[in-house]
């Protein structure tokens, strides 16, 4: 149903990837009427005997790939998914059936423990709990993109069933496969369409559009700028990118991992404060391999609450409706 019918709303592009988004503030939502609404439930315990993430559960896990070392126990560890999406095994080589293309199931998937305590969801962490997050997703990037035949390594975290997840205890995952995705190839190809016309970095364009303006920046650090998009897919979507023009995620310092954490931190604290916790995935969207010095592109971290559901328009389409608009989205997340 539609709200207040006359208040007209707006198409806008996202200059990164030409993409129209259409912004319907007649459809009744304001950021804060997404704030979810907290079933009762019983407190989540420290931890929990029939995790295979909690610590002395061992044997429900094949093995250990990194642990990073905590106060007590390991801060965070990384371990084969036990449902993996590819496996290593096997090669990339495509083989034809009739008119179609196939090749096997090769690449990587891991899974990282955030925590040792099964209750302790990323919000709620220190600025160095989450550091040793971030210092964990660097050094697994940096070893597996050491392999030739590692193409796309994707870093991302699914949080609550309508982002995917299917275990409660604090985790994120990573993606390694033996090919490029067509997606990454087209929104690589679309900031090459930027930088052969502009001159220019579209995502430098973009951060300095948003320091100049300010409308749309939740927060800002030495080394990462925290804004609301202009054309956002969805409700309270943030981007947190980098000041320094870089296309990998493996070339980042250690002052900016430490930015970076301090600026995660922050985005999804105010998030889990204001919405009560929302479902939502984070991706880090960096260059495929042999593209890492490329003048075009520029790695960021995206979140994006699942707040609103795509609709029949939207799947035929390929256009986002979003009911919220960004500048009033990042006056909400700074109140």
């Amino acid at each position: 149903m539609a709200g207040n019918d006359t208040e007209i709303g707006e198409i806008r592009q996202n200059k990164a990837t030409s993409n129209w988004v259409i912004f319907a503030p007649s459809r009744g939502k304001r950021p804060h009427d997404f704030k979810q609404v907290k079933k009762e439930s019983e407190t989540l315990p420290v931890y929990d005997p029939d995790c295979p993430f909690c610590p002395g559960n061992e044997h429900l896990i094949s093995s250990v790939i990194l642990e990073l070392p905590g106060k007590d126990l390991w801060q965070t560890r990384v371990i084969p998914n036990k449902f993996p999406a590819l496996v290593c095994e096997g090669g990339s080589e495509r083989s034809s059936e009739g008119i179609h293309l196939r090749m096997p199931g090769y690449g990587r998937h891991e899974v990282i423990i955030e925590s040792p305590r099964h209750n302790r969801q990323t919000a709620a962490m220190t600025v160095g709990e989450v550091g040793q997050i971030v210092e964990t997703y660097h050094q697994r990037y940096l070893g597996l993109m050491q392999e030739h035949r590692n193409m796309m390594t994707i870093i991302f975290r699914n949080h609550g069933w309508r982002a995917g997840t299917s275990l409660i205890h604090p985790h994120s995952q990573i993606i390694v496969t033996g090919m490029v995705p067509q997606y990454i190839r087209w929104r690589e190809a679309q900031a090459q369409r930027y930088f052969d016309q502009m001159g220019r970095c579209v995502f430098c364009d973009i951060l300095e559009d948003e320091i100049e303006h300010k409308q749309r920046v939740v927060i800002e650090n030495t080394s990462f700028v925290g804004f609301v998009p202009f054309a956002a897919e969805v409700p309270l979507e943030v981007w947190i990118m980098p000041r320094k023009h870089q296309a990998d995620f493996g070339n980042v310092t250690e002052q900016e991992k430490r930015d970076l954490a301090q600026a995660l931190q922050d985005i999804l604290s105010r998030l889990t404060i204001k919405l009560n916790d929302p479902h939502y995935n984070y991706i880090i969207n960096t260059s495929a391999r042999y593209r890492a010095n490329e003048p075009q592109l520029h790695w960021y971290l995206q979140i994006r609450p699942r707040l609103t559901l795509q609709a029949g328009f939207e799947i035929g389409s390929g256009m986002h409706i979003n009911p919220s608009m960004p500048e009033e989205d990042a006056r909400f997340l700074n109140e």
